[in-house]
């Protein structure tokens, strides 16, 4: 039997970010990973398809530098081998990187399946030798957890009954990256951020796109708003945007598939696709795992509920939960994953961090989906704040009201949610924006909603002309009562 403080089971940006500041604070960690430490962001998701989210982009550059401004440039293809050797190129170095600081940092990691066999136990099977950041003899084996065990096993892509993904035809989020080629045609299903990120990409690289939500809305978890600009700057793209419409049948054949749709009204539509890439939402991974082994439960959806959210501490004293493993309010976002991650790794080293995550801590994590045209949020939507009984005051400003916004021409708004107070306007609930590189503009925005300012204290600061950004000022400046360009 081995022993160390910290078992962290999951290589993820939970995982690792758990083992890093665990080693920091001066613990033994031992992390296992069974396929490779990064996880489903680094390897599947978050790196590899903003990758070619950039690629997306500069083809789209090439039709508006000859569109609109007059640069006589053509587009002769795209060379698909070249764009995936540069975007595995960007992973392997990622890779190498946090191979490298937990090397550094001193974790022990074991390449290899982990399971519980007690509170305080687990059994590792290993898959091999560790590929670098610390693998050692007596890798594998029973580890006896000193002070806790962090489960960060995160998720995997949901799918659909009686339509198994293949690859090629009918895809994941996980492997539509990887699929061989560029199709002509791709239908997707699901209008959250996956589903609207992987059509801007299919739409930018020159396929037919459509795509199917069955809420009445895109992204239905954001602002209303957000969803009627960010719909009306796909359509105008030429993606056909069906919502309140659901996958009735699917099926499979040599060159692509055959479905039917039914929309929100009217008769059932057939439509022949060569690619149905499904973003119906990720599940929780917790098989072979062996929960019941600690006496834990999943609830019925899955996750891994913490008993304790200021601690993310399950009902088994000293086994901790991050990431994709968590219920709500958790957001499944990466970022997210690395402040849990800390988190944990405080506690565990006896630290007394302030108290987050609590639910409110969700308010503050900025999200953003990384499409054309890109939306990016903090705090509550409008309908939120009012679902809590808030009083609040809107204010909406158009990018194209600033001169940088003409500029890019692509449309776009800031819209921002405060309470309202006897006094006037209360602290800042909510920013939503939607345009081009508004996942660069967010952050500001998580400070105003984390810190409670009210628009007065944001109308103080300066915001450089000529930039996007000024319309995020401007609408701050008139809620306080000091606007120039808006009536």
């Amino acid at each position: 039997m081995h022993e160390t403080d910290i078992i962290v089971i999951g290589g993820g940006t939970g995982g690792y970010s758990t083992a890093l500041r665990a080693a920091a604070l001066g613990l033994d960690v031992v992390l296992a990973e069974r396929d490779l430490v990064g996880g489903t962001c680094l390897h599947r998701g978050c790196i590899p398809s903003k990758a070619m989210l950039h690629a997306a982009e500069l083809v789209d550059g090439i039709s508006e530098a000859r569109e609109r401004w007059g640069v006589k440039a053509t587009l002769d293809a795209v060379d698909w081998s070249a764009l995936t050797a540069t975007r595995d190129d960007i992973v392997a170095r990622n890779h190498r990187g946090v191979e490298g600081h937990l090397s550094h940092a001193g974790v022990h990691v074991v390449r290899g399946s982990a399971a519980l066999t007690g509170p305080r136990t687990v059994r590792i099977e290993p898959a091999g030798t560790a590929p670098g950041a610390g693998g050692g003899a007596g890798a594998g084996g029973e580890w006896t957890a000193r002070r806790g065990i962090v489960l960060a096993t995160g998720s995997r892509p949901r799918t659909l009954p009686g339509l198994a993904p293949d690859g090629r035809r009918v895809v994941t989020s996980d492997d539509a990256l990887f699929a061989p080629g560029l199709p002509a045609s791709v239908l997707v299903l699901g209008g959250g951020a996956i589903g609207v990120e992987y059509a801007s990409l299919h739409r930018s690289m020159g396929a037919d796109v459509t795509l199917v939500e069955a809420a009445d809305r895109l992204l239905p978890l954001e602002d209303a708003d957000v969803s009627r600009h960010l719909t009306r700057g796909l359509k105008k793209r030429g993606i056909e945007v069906l919502t309140g419409a659901r996958l009735e049948h699917a099926e499979p054949y040599a060159d692509g598939v055959r479905a039917t749709i039914r929309p929100a009204r009217g008769e059932p539509r057939a439509l022949d696709t060569q690619r149905l890439l499904v973003a119906v939402g990720r599940a929780p991974v917790t098989d072979g795992l062996n929960l019941g082994a600690a006496g834990l439960t999943t609830d019925d959806r899955g996750f891994v509920a913490p008993a304790d959210w200021s601690r993310l501490e399950t009902a088994v004293p000293g086994i901790h939960v991050v990431g994709d493993l968590l219920p709500p309010p958790s957001l499944g976002l990466a970022h997210a994953s690395f402040a849990e991650g800390l988190l944990v790794a405080e506690t565990l080293a006896g630290h007394s961090p302030r108290p987050q995550p609590q639910p409110a801590f969700y308010d503050t994590v900025p999200r953003v989906t990384y499409s054309s045209p890109q939306t990016a949020a903090v705090g509550l939507s409008e309908a939120q704040a009012r679902e809590r009984g808030l009083d609040v005051v809107v204010n909406t400003m158009p990018l194209t009201a600033v001169a940088k916004g003409m500029v890019h021409g692509q449309g776009g708004m800031v819209k921002v949610v405060a309470e309202r107070t006897g006094e006037g306007t209360g602290p800042v609930l909510g920013v939503h924006l939607v345009g081009p590189h508004v996942s660069e503009m967010v952050a500001e925005s998580q400070l105003i909603v984390g810190w409670d300012a009210e628009p007065s204290d944001v109308a103080q600061h300066i915001h450089p002309h000529p930039t996007l950004s000024e319309a995020v000022g401007e609408a701050f400046l008139t809620l306080a009562g000091r606007g120039l360009h808006q009536i």
